[in-house]
């Protein structure tokens, strides 16, 4: 890249399928592309929950920016979060430790994507973990399967029910197919692997302040998905508002006001996102529109008012009928890409033809053997749905090392019912907790393995529940 001080600059912000695909379609231009991201590796999110539970290791999912595009010789990777954007001067700001780096550009392209949401709860992650990236999986997997180590060790019945019970909060895809793993690792690996406790015993809690399961892919495919979770025993609770969370459990408010107490240690939360604070930063500058959610208000080519070489893209873009899904990231980033090698040869961005997105479907995992697809007007659930969601994750999945590895994986474990990733380390566990003391000074001791969260193991008192927090508003619900 040292040839190119005069060749066009091109930086994309963000290594996930926006940035990815931006980066690769890129490939044969006449560009010098500068990738910025605050991770080093290119996340296949939608199977983040196989992480979590045990099937798949994070290195067959994440595989390393670097390493993928070692080959595209037009490209530069530099590692740092990115904070501020310029739009006025052209620059992008990002942070790596103590080190600024401040990159130009010509043509901009931002994928930086969307992080958990808590709806103006954050203190909630601290016993809620969420799933957005890799530490949020590995914390998740230590938590599920530390629950069921710490039942092991206790000798107190309703102590062994707040440990065996696991809560999902959001009934979207992420939360339908994490509380459906739950569910059979442990009615099958764990099974018979305890001395003290039975696996098969565990609640797994499935609840959401919406009404329905699946609410974007329609009443039919999510019936279709309830009962099924329900025939695993998944229990099934709709229109309960998380109010308050604690270490031991979490507060709900029903439809009609009520609220009640669920105790459970393990917690997880897939019950909203918000767009990157960059998409903030880019609306002050340009006058966008944002939503509640952060996503940025597009034109019809995917640009800013008054700066058509800035490109927004995946989850912080907001346009009509295209769903924060990895496709919309993919398209959209491909069009983008095409857009600046068409300015480059000429193209007026006056002349460019508005995004069309085009919907390749949806699917959702329940069960081994059993999924639901929405394919157009096409509905339907079971085996061949089931198929089908793997072979479309397998093709998705970059590198041919990791779609062998990923094939090897689910093969074992849906025909043994064993899982390869059954390990978890205490550092996993509490972590987020040790951070937590170290960046607020507090002088707190971090419980060993064999506790639960700051609460002795072997109790002596009930757990007093918390005041509950204050609702979020009707229009910041929980909407997996």
């Amino acid at each position: 890249m040292s040839d190119g001080a005069h060749r066009h600059k091109v930086v994309i912000i963000g290594s996930g399928f926006g940035g990815l695909f931006g980066t690769r379609a890129l490939k044969r231009a006449d560009v010098d592309v500068t990738l910025v991201a605050k991770t080093t590796h290119h996340l296949f999110q939608p199977l983040l929950y196989q992480v979590a539970t045990g099937i798949l290791s994070e290195g067959e999912i994440a595989p390393a920016t670097r390493m993928v595009l070692r080959k595209q010789r037009n490209v530069e990777v530099l590692l740092g979060e990115v904070t501020d954007i310029d739009l006025e001067n052209r620059t992008v700001t990002s942070h790596l430790l103590e080190r600024t780096t401040v990159t130009p550009y010509d043509s901009l392209i931002v994928a930086a994507g969307a992080d958990q949401s808590y709806f103006g709860n954050d203190q909630f992650a601290e016993f809620a973990p969420g799933m957005k990236n890799i530490d949020d999986a590995l914390e998740l997997r230590g938590r599920i399967l530390g629950a069921f180590e710490q039942a092991e060790l206790s000798h107190d019945h309703e102590e062994r029910m707040r440990l065996l019970t696991f809560v999902v909060i959001g009934a979207g895809p992420t939360g339908v197919e994490l509380a459906g793993q739950i569910a059979e690792m442990s009615d099958n690996t764990l099974k018979g692997a305890f001395r003290n406790i039975d696996p098969t015993e565990a609640r797994v809690i499935l609840l959401d302040a919406a009404p329905a399961v699946l609410p974007p892919m329609g009443k039919k495919l999510g019936d279709m998905a309830a009962k099924r979770l329900e025939k695993m025993g998944v229990e099934i609770q709709l229109n309960a508002m998380v109010v308050d969370v604690d270490a031991d459990g979490l507060v709900v408010r029903e439809k009609d006001g009520t609220e009640r107490r669920i105790e459970a240690q393990c917690k997880v939360w897939s019950a909203g996102v918000a767009a990157s604070k960059l998409g903030a930063v880019l609306a002050e500058q340009s006058g966008a529109e944002i939503d509640r959610a952060g996503r940025v208000r597009v034109l019809p080519d995917l640009t800013i008012p008054g700066n058509p070489n800035v490109f927004v893209v995946g989850d912080m873009m907001l346009v009509d009928g295209v769903p924060g899904m990895a496709q919309g990231a993919i398209q959209g980033s491909t069009y983008a890409a095409k857009a600046i090698i068409a300015g480059l040869k000429g193209q007026s961005p006056a002349d460019r033809k508005p995004f069309k997105y085009f919907d390749k479907g949806s699917m959702a995992t329940i069960s081994r053997g059993d999924a639901v697809a929405k394919v157009g007007k096409l509905e339907f659930g079971g085996f061949f749905a089931w198929l089908g969601w793997l072979a479309l994750h397998l093709w998705y999945i970059v590198g041919y090392q990791n779609r062998v590895i990923t094939l090897t994986s689910w093969g074992v474990t849906f025909l043994t019912n064993k899982r390869g990733q059954m390990t978890i380390t205490e550092q996993q566990v509490y972590a987020r907790t040790a951070l937590d003391a170290l960046q607020t000074g507090a002088k707190k001791a971090i419980p060993p393995v064999h506790t639960s969260s700051p609460r002795a193991l072997h109790k002596t008192e009930a757990p007093a529940a918390k005041a509950p927090a204050t609702a979020p508003s009707k229009d910041a619900e929980q909407a997996g």
